[in-house]
């Protein structure tokens, strides 16, 4: 029986190939062992569980059925859905990553894995893609909290799509290595993959495009915000002890030869780098929801409150601009930004323009506002007439929004890409 299982997933796999032969490594990556203490089947990054009962059942239906299950499993795997839970509801996030994962199985109008699809997922997909230009699992998962279904309709959604068993993702706790090991070997796969797709250009199906997609926004860098504000961080002098410039051997000598008092003592300035001058541009074009900027701006706030980043006094401007700038708002302390939060209200609502942010801030540079301009944050969905000089601060266009095809930006400006769950997860 485990012979006879041994080479239904062997075909499987050699099915998928010869129909998608940019997943060659990712199809090879994954192992076969039979077990009799669970059912159905399910993987853990590394092995595909099977119980041979229900994989000889599975395979009676049909060989696409064994095909679909097989690349279910690998595509949790590319699509990092395993080991990016975090503090998410295991609940909703394993009905999150099915929907993702079938979303793209269903779109691959391949005879290997091609199958009606019923009117639940029709309807489900019609649906989330309305919201959802790609239906990654981080996407979903932040629609379904928003939409708090019944547990009953849950469990149906759940029934709908599922193909394996999740339990085989969670790893023995006394071997944490091995998720290291897992994650390494799956970001590696994902960026071949991506890297043979984009080389096959015009060649590829229209069909695989979505995959690609998927891809390209699980290879989409991760940024965490904290750490990308301190690249505009200035080296300055504050009032404080700096015990890594103090020799305690000289203060223990002193304080030994002489009883109280010592031959050198720590210094009270310390050179430190952090954010001075700042300038944080809020785009309020109708396109750009309220919500997503304040959010955005509570989550700078939480920033500014970390002693670590910014210096006690600081001099940065808010400035609310569409189409021309809309109001201006200077922060020099945490207490200026915590009323400025609890009065904000969006200004503008008309067209965009990053000119006249620009413009804007290269008068006040030349009014002689700020002390040493860094950098420029501006917070966008990046539909609007970009500049098309470079300025002499850094600049870096943030965008928050459902829309994971790639937004251009000037080559001389940064771009990060942030998801919508990520600012209210972090908080």
């Amino acid at each position: 029986m485990v012979e006879l299982c041994t080479r239904i997933l062997f075909n499987a796999r050699n099915e998928l190939y010869l129909n998608m032969r940019f997943l060659d490594v990712a199809l090879g990556s994954l192992g076969y062992e039979a077990v009799t203490d669970r059912r159905g089947m399910g993987t853990n990054g590394f092995v595909i569980y099977y119980q041979p009962d229900d994989l000889c059942r599975l395979f009676h239906m049909g060989r696409v059925c064994v095909n679909r299950s097989y690349l279910h499993m690998v595509l949790h795997c590319l699509f990092c859905h395993i080991d990016t839970r975090g503090s998410r509801k295991e609940e909703d996030w394993n009905l999150a990553c099915d929907i993702a994962v079938e979303s793209v199985i269903d779109g691959l109008y391949l005879r290997c894995v091609h199958r009606q699809m019923s009117l639940c997922r029709q309807d489900w997909y019609s649906r989330l893609k309305k919201r959802l230009p790609v239906l990654n699992a981080e996407g979903v998962y932040h629609i379904l909290q928003e939409m708090d279904l019944p547990q009953k309709q849950k469990e149906r959604l759940a029934g709908e799509f599922y193909a394996d068993d999740h339990e085989y993702w969670k790893l023995p706790e006394e071997n944490p290595k091995l998720s290291v090991i897992r994650q390494n070997q799956w970001s590696k796969n994902r960026e071949q993959l991506q890297t043979e797709m984009e080389t096959m250009g015009n060649q590829q199906d229209e069909d695989s495009k979505s995959l690609l997609e998927h891809v390209q926004v699980e290879n989409r860098e991760r940024y965490d915000y904290r750490q990308f504000l301190r690249k505009f961080s200035v080296m300055k002098e504050e009032i404080q002890l700096d015990p890594d410039s103090f020799d305690y051997v000289f203060y223990t000598y002193g304080m030994s030869l002489y009883g109280n008092m010592p031959l050198v003592e720590p210094l009270e300035t310390k050179e430190v780098s952090r954010i001075e001058d700042f300038v944080i541009v809020i785009d309020t074009s109708m396109s750009c929801s309220g919500d997503l900027v304040r959010r955005f701006l509570e989550e700078t706030y939480d920033v500014l409150c970390e002693s670590d980043s910014y210096f006690r006094k600081v001099n940065i401007h808010i400035i609310q601009c569409d189409e021309q700038v809309q109001q201006d708002r200077k922060i020099t302390c945490r207490e200026e930004m915590e009323a400025y939060l609890k009065d904000f209200t969006v200004i503008g609502q008309g067209g965009t323009d990053f000119r006249s942010a620009f413009s804007y801030v290269d008068q006040m540079i030349g009014r002689g506002e700020f002390h040493r301009l860094r950098g420029l944050l501006y917070f966008t969905d990046g539909e609007g007439i970009y500049p098309i000089k470079q300025r002499p601060y850094d600049t870096a266009f943030v965008f928050v929004k459902d829309q994971y095809t790639d937004i251009s930006v000037p080559a001389w400006a940064m771009k990060v890409i942030l998801e919508p769950g990520q600012l209210t997860e972090r908080r």
